[in-house]
């Protein structure tokens, strides 16, 4: 992946121009794979061998972001980033951990409230992404806080002002206006850095899944046309696409044979550990505020309409609205998947399964609706909008604006949906997608652009 591409997804204009980053390990040598990866990136680099050391330093240098180990000897990770927090709680916290720390990792949230967790072993470019994003957010965190002082502070400014001088408080209304719209826009792009946040994890987690098991894109997809189907209000939708996203979350610890192995056919053992992963995908996001939602619907995702489900048994319409929904679309492609029953269901037969059991795992009304949906749209959900075109990379023109995120061949998110096309932009798509494996070619929804000779291209 390219300098410029990355740079691109992390949003480089929110970026920093430089920052203080302190990185923690009881091994010298991932201390060393640590600065040869970020090396070339515009960053202050400082290593500390354990969590004492590291402590010792903040308390003389101020540090934007720690990345720590979660085990060391003495103190151990979890344990540093709770200090830290506690201490230092502007400065960004990432853990670096294995598959089979979940119990720090879950410790590490909960009592550091870290930004993110990262698996090792990293991928070098996703490690790079992520601190390029943990930046971004920390800059727009920041922005955010300053608008905030400065609309007080012209509050305050506001109510000293004459009540007789009438220009005067007209002026200061049109300022404070200006500022409260600055303010809405940091607050738009906060927002916007928590939906990133859960594409980035939706890639990571695709990371361990076969390419042709991978059901979180088609998933978002489905919950995304349903909620326009019965029309949900903007944010009911959009937690609903991030728990679509997310709903895999808890799976992370697994084995990689549980997450090729259809669920019908798990051992004992196996149902136990499978049936654990709503809970522990909410547990995930917990310490997240604005994820808190997201988290409620992933873990009653698993209910049954009959009252036979876990993790709580919730019967009926005692089930969020937004969790029977997630139940519906997951049940769906994972049945198509091959991710349910030892065979892949034709899409046809998994519509008749979900009318099957539509009183007994699905809220019926629910299901009527969304059978409904399936059949008038085509049968991967790209339904027939002639506001937007399907093109390759080489008939997009700038000015044009994405319709719906663009992934590369790996599952990697790689454009947001919303994001404009640029010149500069589309000659680097065009690069990168020569590199792909296998030949493989992008396909991209853009808003159809008003200009006529536009559309024709």
């Amino acid at each position: 992946m390219t300098e410029s591409s990355l740079r691109s997804k992390a949003g480089a204009e929110n970026l920093p121009d430089q920052a203080k980053l302190l990185l923690v390990d009881d091994e010298e040598n991932i201390l060393r794979s640590l600065q040869r990866v970020l090396r070339r990136e515009p960053w202050e680099l400082t290593t500390a061998g354990s969590g004492d050391e590291a402590l010792a330093l903040m308390e003389n240098e101020k540090f934007d972001l720690v990345i720590s180990d979660a085990r060391m000897p003495g103190m151990d990770g979890p344990t540093l980033l709770a200090e830290i927090r506690s201490k230092y709680p502007w400065c960004i916290r990432i853990l670096l951990t294995g598959y089979a720390d979940i119990t720090s990792t879950v410790k590490a949230i909960n009592d550091g409230q870290i930004y993110r967790y990262i698996s090792k072993p990293w991928d070098d470019d996703e490690l790079r992404l992520i601190i390029r994003q943990a930046l971004a957010f920390q800059y727009s965190e920041r922005r955010r806080l300053a608008l905030e002082k400065l609309t007080r502070k012209q509050n305050k400014e506001l109510q000293a002002l004459n009540a007789s001088l009438e220009d005067k408080v007209r002026e200061r209304t049109e300022e404070l206006k200006e500022t409260a719209d600055m303010l809405d826009l940091a607050y738009q792009e906060l927002r916007q850095s928590y939906v990133t946040t859960t594409e980035v994890f939706s890639s990571l987690i695709n990371k361990r899944l076969p390419a042709n098991r991978q059901p979180n894109a088609k998933v978002i997809r489905l919950v995304k046309a349903f909620a326009e189907f019965i029309e949900l209000d903007e944010e009911t939708t959009r937690n609903l696409a991030m728990a679509a996203a997310l709903y895999n979350m808890g799976k992370l610890s697994w084995p990689d044979e549980l997450f090729t192995a259809p669920s019908d056919l798990l051992s004992k053992n196996q149902r136990l550990e499978y049936l654990k992963y709503p809970v522990a995908g909410e547990q995930l996001l917990m310490a997240l505020e604005p994820l808190k939602d997201t988290g409620k619907i992933i873990r009653h995702h698993q209910e049954k309409w009959n009252g036979y489900g876990v993790p709580d048994r919730l019967e009926g319409s005692q089930i969020p609205l937004e969790s029977r929904i997630l139940k519906l679309a997951v049940d769906f492609v994972e049945l198509q998947f091959g991710l349910v029953l030892e065979r892949k269901v034709a899409r046809d037969n998994a519509i008749k399964l979900l009318k099957k059991y539509r009183e007994r795992l699905y809220d019926p009304e629910l299901t009527d609706r969304f059978v409904e949906m399936l059949i008038e749209l085509a049968p991967d959900v790209e339904h027939e909008d002639p506001s937007i075109l399907v093109l390759d990379t080489l008939r997009l023109r700038p000015g044009m604006v994405l319709a719906r995120n663009l992934y590369a061949a790996s599952g990697m998110l790689l454009l947001n949906e919303g994001k404009e096309l640029s010149a500069i932009l589309i000659e680097k798509l065009v690069a990168f997608e020569k590199g792909e494996p296998d030949g493989h070619r992008y396909t991209l929804y853009v808003h159809k652009p008003n200009d006529d000779t536009e559309t024709s291209a």
